[in-house]
């Protein structure tokens, strides 16, 4: 009996995190992968190497089976207005369903307006805010 006890136990473990996932709405595997980058540097090397790592993100698990956002906020700000170094890679990103964020607190205190922000970049309110619900919503995080 207790054997039988302990195995339900463990089922009950194991079948719990796929209950809720179908409560959910979603089947398993259905669900993209969607993974979301803080650039907070003002370096062309670290957009280079968040753009890198959100094409080979595409690349190895297909372009129509990830959500890739990257946010910008703090110095990152510089390299998502006209004229950044990385301006060109950014308008490819985007062109291969890439999001590129910019918060909007940065541009207040730094006194940046839309107008001088690259075409194709989206606006936030707050940069680190939409990580962190990102990452409650499930979204992976990473900082390159």
């Amino acid at each position: 009996m207790k054997k039988l006890l302990a195995a339900l136990a463990v089922l009950a473990c194991v079948l719990a995190p796929a209950g809720a996932f179908a409560q959910s709405g979603a089947k398993m595997g259905d669900a993209p992968y969607r993974v979301v980058f803080q650039v907070s540097d003002n370096d062309p090397a670290k957009w280079n190497l968040a753009l890198n790592n959100a094409r080979n993100v595409q690349a190895d698990l297909g372009m129509d089976n990830v959500e890739i956002e990257i946010v910008a906020y703090g110095p990152g700000l510089n390299m998502v207005k006209a004229g950044s170094a990385v301006a060109p890679r950014i308008a490819s990103a985007n062109s291969q369903g890439v999001g590129v964020l910019a918060c909007e607190n940065t541009m207040r205190n730094t006194h940046v307006e839309r107008g001088q922000i690259l075409p194709g970049v989206k606006f936030v309110d707050a940069g680190v805010v939409h990580i962190m619900k990102r990452q409650r919503e499930g979204w992976s995080y990473v900082r390159p």
